[in-house]
């Protein structure tokens, strides 16, 4: 995996590669939403609760977005966003306000820092899958005691998302999110895909066998097309239910997820 320049004395070494920064508002909203709902509690009761933002890119307002939806489960909450490129850490620094929320060079070292969560969210795709899997094994072992990092990828609005949450026990779960208007099918969601499956999709893989059902569910469900894509979403997770292990619940479904265990669409 490539390195960056080594830091100043006394720092920790930034690894990795600069991200393209591709940055909107609202982005990462559905990530976020779900860490809440997720890892909610375990922020809640932490006397700790460290969050960091890794590779944020060429705008720090997602950081700063994630900083003001997670604030209120706990007061103590600190939030820091990381980069590798200088220019985007002046930028980050000149919106840090608030005393809890700041911005420092670093990569998958985390700067030498320990987050209870960590979300990295379009920083792997331009790695290949082994180089995707050391920094899956650097990141989780700089995480606090049961902490929680949240790897994926999104488009460029948020509209289509998927995403691996992790803890020092492996890969636990990962979830599909989506706008339902947006898609034609579920399947239009392999395009966005974490590396670690992006290319395991085809035939004989599970995250394959997951997209082909869903697609097929989603078919089934046409019936409630009338009623909104929201409801069709609804109906096809539902159906899926029948055939793979689905968490959560209609709650969740309305809001364009899907989350199963990833024992289901391990490579």
């Amino acid at each position: 995996m490539a390195r960056a320049p080594r830091l100043a004395a006394g720092r920790a070494r930034a690894l990795g590669l600069p991200t393209r920064g591709t940055t909107n508002p609202n982005r990462l909203r559905r990530v976020d939403r779900w860490v809440e709902h997720a890892y909610g509690s375990l922020v809640q009761q932490s006397d700790d609760p460290f969050v960091v933002d890794l590779g944020y890119g060429s705008s720090p307002v997602t950081t700063v977005e994630m900083a003001s939806r997670l604030r209120h489960l706990n007061p103590k909450l600190r939030v820091l966003g990381l980069e590798l490129d200088a220019e985007r850490v002046a930028a980050g620094e000149a919106v840090a306000d608030p005393p809890w929320l700041e911005f420092r060079r670093g990569g998958f070292e985390l700067a030498g820092r320990r987050p209870l969560v960590l979300r990295a969210f379009n920083v792997l795709r331009q790695y290949t899958e082994e180089q995707a899997a050391e920094a899956w094994a650097t990141m989780v072992g700089r995480l606090a005691p049961g902490g929680v990092l949240v790897e994926g990828t999104c488009d460029e609005i948020g509209r289509r998302c998927s995403w691996v949450a992790l803890t020092a026990e492996g890969p636990q779960t990962f979830t599909l999110s989506c706008l339902p208007k947006d898609i034609e099918t579920p399947g239009d969601l392999a395009e966005r895909l974490p590396k670690a499956l992006i290319h395991r999709n085809v035939p004989g893989e599970r995250v394959h066998a997951l997209l082909t059902e869903l697609d097929a569910c989603w078919a089934t469900a046409a019936t409630f097309a009338p009623f909104g894509p929201r409801a069709r979403w609804v109906e096809a997770v539902r159906l899926l239910t029948a055939r793979w292990p689905v968490l959560d619940d209609r709650k969740r479904w309305r809001l364009g997820e899907v989350t199963v265990p990833w024992e289901s669409v391990r490579p």
